[in-house]
């Protein structure tokens, strides 16, 4: 039930690499606190015994290993923007998925029973019922993490309505996010789509209004490469609107608030996105994961047409600090 955990089993599926899908629950804790730093998931233990963790960067160190089929677009403009939408899609789609799996009665009791079941499959139905409750509650306490609450809950579902039209048109006539075969992007976007679709509310909402999203949730559980990648001129047209409305408008302001605050401590912040305030906790993880933005923007050798489109999209602000 982990987006990032189902991003990189999707990724290992696609490269063709060897793997054994372990759950965590209490038959493996003791194997997964042997080989975890950090309380997270997705866990790689490599067949040397050493643990990876992060989905970004279990991906960008399988890649050194596995170049092929690349998951990197050869256009310069695309590579970037691919990059763009993984962190995309791990900070800002996280969002969605962490809001609808909680907001409501009906998904809080979906996902607390599956999470249930999974970390304690043999229990019984009064235990298994307790345990539920108890995962339910805390769930529940914890949407303030994404900066869910009662001001951004609106937004957040429009924004997430919005994305489904806009991604839908995107992907009618072409398989994955930049062409014939998944690049970086799509993992990190589609991990979040992907338990999206799970949940009763937000599954309901793909399936009723997003044919491709859909399709393109299926497919991505076993991707693979159909044709080459497209250029960014046969791109810009559908996905040029997601970098604009989504990324330029929405993600972007927020995470250079959320990292001014951070920088001067702030407990809480405020950053206008659209014609509305969004008001949150800031997040530590993301500030790291900016500054990998800014070092790969900062290996890109000809910036000029990147630039160029990055400023149209309002996400060239704070790249180059």
């Amino acid at each position: 039930m982990s987006p990032y955990s189902v991003k990189v089993r999707s990724y290992f599926r696609y490269k063709a690499i060897p793997h054994q899908w372990i759950l965590r629950n209490a038959a493996s804790q003791a194997e997964y606190d042997k080989y975890a730093k950090m309380p997270i998931i997705p866990l790689v233990i490599t067949p040397e015994g050493t643990g990876i963790q992060d989905s970004t960067p279990i991906i960008e160190q399988m890649e050194k290993l596995h170049p092929e089929p690349s998951i990197h677009p050869d256009d310069a403009i695309a590579n970037y923007v691919s990059t763009l939408i993984e962190e995309f899609g791990d900070e800002w789609g996280n969002k969605w998925m962490f809001h609808y799996r909680w907001a409501r009665e009906v998904d809080q009791r979906a996902s607390a029973g599956r999470i249930a079941r999974i970390r304690s499959p043999k229990a019984g139905e009064a235990e298994h019922d307790a345990f539920a409750d108890q995962v339910r509650t805390r769930m529940v306490g914890r949407v303030w993490f994404v900066g869910s609450n009662e001001m951004t809950a609106p937004q957040i579902e429009d924004g997430f309505r919005d994305m489904l039209g806009l991604l839908d048109d995107h992907l009618a006539g072409r398989p994955y996010l930049f062409g014939g075969r998944p690049a970086f992007g799509d993992f990190g976007l589609w991990g979040q789509l992907y338990e999206l679709w799970t949940d009763p509310t937000a599954g309901a909402l793909i399936e009723g209004n997003a044919p491709h999203v859909l399709d393109w949730v299926h497919r991505m559980l076993w991707p693979r490469a159909e044709s080459a990648f497209e250029g960014w001129t046969a791109l810009a047209p559908t996905l040029m609107p997601i970098l604009v409305k989504q990324v330029g408008k929405q993600f972007w302001p927020w995470t250079l608030a959320n990292e001014a605050a951070l920088r001067e401590t702030k407990e809480e912040f405020s950053v206008t996105l659209g014609d509305k305030v969004w008001t949150q906790k800031p997040q530590k993880y993301h500030a790291r994961s900016l500054g990998m933005l800014r070092a790969k923007y900062a290996e890109v050798p000809d910036k000029g047409a990147l630039d160029m489109v990055l400023a149209a999209a309002g996400c060239l602000a704070g790249l180059r600090a």
